[in-house]
């Protein structure tokens, strides 16, 4: 199976390109972010003025202009088919209760910012407490519980802005 790579420029332009035309590619490396590129017959120095190694992103400055790249090969794309990515998380909007159970505490109120990691609430649960913590920074939204109420398993208990 050959390589090849899904390229997006600007988040306006793609191109697709094979194993074979990136060895094809005629670059000289001149220092750690700059490159010469011949290209049909045409000289293009280059510059990798930023990169993000995780999400395969990168800003390109080539005369004087510069281009947002973001590559990604096969795997890349059959991982985002599955519906997982790479370095992404999603975003959390709801902390619902993971199990049955009596809330003891709410450690937060409506409108408070909070880090990630904070303690949220208490939930007893099978003679244990429970501290839901928070997965995301944000700001609190509602809290659709109170303090000594009994709540059923993926009952909704807070929801962020």
């Amino acid at each position: 199976m050959k390589n090849s790579y899904q390229v997006k420029v600007n988040d306006t332009f793609d191109f697709n390109i094979d194993e074979q035309a990136v060895k094809k590619l005629d670059t000289l490396q001149v220092s750690d972010s700059e490159f010469h590129v011949l290209d049909n017959h045409l000289s293009y120095k280059t510059e990798i003025t930023k990169s993000n190694f995780n999400e395969k992103s990168y800003s390109v400055k080539v005369k004087n202009t510069v281009y947002d790249v973001n590559i990604h090969d096969q795997l890349d794309t059959l991982i985002k088919e599955m519906g997982f990515e790479i370095g992404i998380t999603k975003e959390v909007n709801e902390i619902k209760a993971p199990m049955p159970g009596l809330i003891l505490d709410i450690n937060v109120s409506v409108g408070m910012e909070v880090k990630e990691h904070d303690t949220l609430l208490i939930l007893e649960a099978m003679k244990m407490e429970n501290a839901l913590t928070s997965p995301r920074a944000g700001i609190i939204k509602t809290i659709s519980v109170t303090k000594g109420e009994t709540v059923d398993k993926d009952q909704l208990l807070i929801a962020f802005e």
